[in-house]
């Protein structure tokens, strides 16, 4: 992989785990007030695309959803997974 590529990737990987950080912390917001919600299936997609840790820190940080069985185990297996992942595509 060229210096490029892992820029963009690295690039990529901290936005969508900003976002993921943000959208959680609007969701708990949202939550304290009585206000629309995000989707729990739009909360699970940003984790699914790369922003596990964001939305861990996030349950972590804002002490949102950690409660919900398929976030307080689902988050971390994601990221679990996305870890293999990369460990896998890196093996010779």
């Amino acid at each position: 992989m060229d210096n490029q590529a892992l820029t963009l990737y690295t690039i990529y990987f901290a936005a969508v785990n900003l976002v993921a950080l943000i959208i959680y912390g609007w969701d708990k917001f949202c939550a304290k007030r009585h206000h629309w919600r995000v989707p729990e299936a739009t909360l699970l997609i940003i984790a699914v695309i790369g922003g596990s840790i964001g939305a861990m820190a996030a349950m972590w940080l804002f002490r949102h959803k950690t409660l919900h069985l398929k976030f307080k185990y689902g988050v971390p297996f994601i990221f679990l997974l996305q870890i293999a992942g990369l460990v896998y595509l890196h093996l010779p």
